[in-house]
């Protein structure tokens, strides 16, 4: 799996936000754009952490020890030996690309986070073998844009307990932890030198 999330930031961004600023969001582009990255390659193995998390070298920090820019790699040893990449950067031009590769086929998407179209999104599958099967282009309609459809599900939970007399989802808390014990994971490994850190 490859995973990238990123856009080139002015100055005025670099200078002043609030993910550039240790008293605020001290792990930069990691902590905005690698979450996303972070968030679908755990997806993709149904949130089954990495055995281990390793940031690559040359990750770019701005003067105060915020990340602008990293690479990590994570790997899974238990049942299939799985491994992704990831990158994200506040210094490249705009990019929300997923690409997982298995044995039974790959699936290629390029608007990660926030669609391109607010009405549509696509991904390519490609399920035939050899060179002369080409990939498949799957669409997806929504008839609201993604922010819109968020506040709806948010909403409707919210009802439900409420009127319902139902329980809270317990999966996103868990999956936010999830997520977030990698964040960290990486920016240790960053911390001590591009080092293994285990989870």
């Amino acid at each position: 799996m490859s995973c990238t999330s990123s856009f080139l930031a002015d100055q005025a961004f670099l200078g002043n936000n609030i993910r550039v600023k240790p008293d605020c969001d001290a792990l930069g582009a990691l902590g905005d754009l690698g979450w996303y990255c972070i968030g679908a390659i755990l997806w993709v193995l149904d949130y089954q952490l990495p055995h281990y998390v390793t940031a690559l070298p040359e990750a770019t920090l701005n003067s105060k020890g915020i990340i602008l820019a990293c690479n990590a790699s994570l790997h899974w040893e238990r049942e299939t030996k799985t491994a992704a990449t990831f990158y994200c950067s506040f210094l490249s031009h705009v990019s929300m690309d997923l690409t997982v590769c298995g044995s039974c086929g790959s699936l290629r998407l390029n608007d990660l986070a926030i669609p391109y179209r607010e009405n549509m999104a696509f991904f390519r599958l490609s399920t035939g073998k050899g060179w002369t099967s080409g990939p498949e282009e799957v669409q997806v309609e929504a008839q609201l844009p993604q922010e819109a459809l968020m506040v709806q599900e948010f909403a409707q939970l919210v009802k439900g307990i409420k009127s319902s007399g139902g329980s809270p989802d317990n999966k996103w808390p868990e999956i936010s932890r999830k997520t977030q014990l990698v964040l960290d994971a990486v920016r240790r490994s960053i911390d001590i030198g591009c080092k293994p850190v285990y989870l």
